[in-house]
């Protein structure tokens, strides 16, 4: 057995098992040719923002910097309709999804992007919800938001019962077009986010002892390391990250700092061959919770 067929194996059987969370990227976007119309990279984001709203040329490769100088003068309502526009075609459900979705014993998913995918791939059940986080600018003294299936808000209580949660700490274009995107957007979880104070419970709750796998992400950046940094803390000491391309030299040290596994495959390649793994692990051990 080659060294990427042993670990797809093992995280086919923690993925069944609820052992390993998924962590979700705007790159998994790109495993569906539907989802061609739907941005799924920062540098794809800005742009859409920038073509629609003036912004200084030394900062229109710049999404959270853009999103801050639109939302300074032309007020946080357009940044919100701005982002709206960008996603406003639904984002197809691709087959990673839909199999991460038929994961009953999954507690925990994690996605970090404005699109509907995960969310659309779980509305076959009825046993999950989601977790959202907010814009300080729009809804202060409050973190996050939970909702049912349906898009209608849930309280915390409920949250607890919930098989799956879908933690999407940036927002999402549904149900209510919660968008974190801009400079003070960011500051205003990353003054807290070391102590935790951003993170939900449940979601703390649910990491603790397990491993992560990235999918579709890149830790090129401080935003992108710090918001992957603390929500796996106090997890499990080892995780994997599908990342084909070319490692920056920070993201080199971040994966060794984290000891996360580096899966030098494209991320389609990886996809099937978990979908596809023996016996079908992660179904195979749903279906017989």
């Amino acid at each position: 057995m080659s060294e990427l067929s042993a670990a797809v194996a093992e995280i086919a059987r923690g993925l069944g098992a609820g052992q390993v969370i998924p962590y979700l990227g705007p790159g998994v976007l790109a495993l569906a040719s539907a989802n061609a119309a739907v941005p799924a990279s920062p540098e794809a984001l800005v742009q859409r923002l920038t073509a629609k709203a003036s912004v200084p040329h030394k900062i229109r490769t710049s999404l959270t910097a853009a999103a801050q100088f639109i939302e300074n003068f032309k007020h946080r309502k357009t940044v919100v309709n701005l982002m709206a526009e960008a996603f406003q075609t639904a984002a197809v459900a691709t087959d990673l999804h839909r199999y991460l979705a038929g994961l009953t014993r999954l507690p925990l998913v994690v996605a970090v992007w404005y699109d509907n995918a995960m969310a659309a791939a779980l509305q076959d059940r009825g046993d999950w919800g989601r977790i959202q986080g907010l814009s300080q600018a729009e809804h202060f003294g409050a973190w996050t938001k939970n909702y049912l299936p349906d898009g209608a808000e849930a309280e915390e209580a409920m949250v607890e019962l919930w098989n799956t949660v879908l933690y999407q700490p940036l927002g999402s274009i549904e149900p209510a077009r919660n968008f974190l995107v801009s400079d003070s957007d960011y500051v205003e979880v990353l003054t807290e986010i070391d102590i935790q104070t951003p993170i939900p419970a449940v979601v703390q709750q649910r990491r603790a002892g397990r491993n992560f796998l990235f999918l579709g992400c890149r830790f090129a950046n401080q935003l992108e390391r710090s918001f992957a940094r603390q929500i796996m803390k106090r997890s499990s000491d080892i995780h994997w990250a599908v990342l084909p391309e070319d490692p920056t030299r920070n993201e080199k040290r971040f994966l060794a700092e984290q000891n996360i596994q580096r899966l030098d495959v494209p991320l389609a390649e990886f996809a099937a061959a978990l979908i596809d793994a023996p016996l079908d692990a992660g179904r195979a051990l749903a279906a017989h919770a």
